[in-house]
């Protein structure tokens, strides 16, 4: 008894020791991308150019469902790595809210790519089509589309019988794919996805093609051509990384049937940076850098931030 004691321990200790060695180096980077979306936030709230700009506006929206997604995907990650199972009504509200901020990055940047198409080949009537009254309307289509889905989704669930079940404890961890209980609601995520992605694609590839045609046949402004096309192309990959969030679920269950449970653990970090935690980040960085108007702004409020903790720092030292 002593000795199966002792064994029990000895693998609840490992246990503990794989979390913390697996999940800390995704959770540090994980915060300092937070970080740095709610300060890009913060900056695009700061100035009155900004807030009554439409692509900065567009931007925002972006901005704030990759946040969400993040802090949302970064829970669920740390319930699987330590293996804590809620009750499907928590688990339930947690997976259609991810569902929910999960359709806005796609979408967002569908309204995006329209916005620079009209702005590059109808410059002059950009200002008449694209208001801050009609990117309003358009924020608002996008998250009523999103809300329509989740709405689809809780309805298929309710097909289960939940009343059947001895208890609502669920007995595998908290995940959107556990939580696909009907009977059609695995078809309807497939489908729903598929017309996302190939919608998506065809209109932001559309607005690209556009782009191209105009700046090939226009004699002047090649330079608003040129930034108007990278930014598209930069919305094309941005779309891609997004859409590939679909695959993680997949690809973990097909690797959980050929590796060990160390090698899965090492494997499954590494799809999530690349595939979850990656794609939400970007939108900071291209945006921050390349834009010329955001990029002084976010530079002062992250100088401040770290003149801040040098002044507390100091502060803390001395007697």
């Amino acid at each position: 008894m002593s000795s199966q004691t002792n064994i029990t321990v000895e693998q609840q200790l490992q246990g503990i020791l794989e979390v913390v060695l697996f999940s800390v180096p995704i959770l540090v980077p994980c915060c300092v991308f937070l970080c740095i979306n709610v300060i890009m936030l913060m900056t695009l709230r700061s100035k009155s150019v900004l807030r009554e700009t439409s692509r900065y506006v567009l931007l925002f929206n972006l901005l704030f469902g990759d946040t969400v997604q993040m802090s949302l995907s970064q829970l669920f990650y740390l319930l699987a790595s330590c293996r804590i199972r809620l009750t499907y009504p928590v688990c339930g509200l947690l997976a259609m809210l991810i569902e929910l901020t999960n359709e806005i990055s796609p979408l967002t940047l569908v309204v995006m790519s329209l916005e620079r198409y009209v702005a590059v080949c109808y410059p002059l009537r950009h200002s008449t089509f694209i208001t801050i009254r009609s990117t309003a309307v358009a924020v608002i289509v996008v998250w009523a589309f999103s809300s329509l889905n989740v709405l689809a989704r809780v309805i298929l669930l309710l097909d289960f019988p939940f009343r059947d079940l001895k208890s609502l404890q669920m007995k595998d961890i908290c995940a959107k794919e556990n939580m696909l209980l009907g009977r059609y609601s695995d078809d309807y995520d497939k489908a729903y996805n598929y017309f996302l992605f190939v919608s998506a694609g065809v209109a932001v590839s559309c607005s690209y093609i556009g782009v191209m045609i105009a700046a090939r046949s226009a004699c002047t402004d090649k330079d608003s051509f040129r930034k108007a096309r990278n930014t598209l192309l930069l919305h094309l990959v941005q779309l891609g990384l997004s859409l590939s969030s679909t695959l993680h679920n997949p690809l973990i269950e097909a690797i959980a049937k050929v590796t060990d449970r160390i090698g899965f653990v090492r494997i499954r970090s590494v799809i999530y940076v690349c595939i979850i935690l990656l794609p939400r980040c970007l939108s900071a960085f291209i945006y921050g850098i390349r834009d010329k108007t955001i990029r002084s702004i976010l530079i002062y409020y992250l100088c401040c931030r770290i003149k801040l903790s040098v002044i507390t720092a100091k502060a803390k030292v001395s007697p």
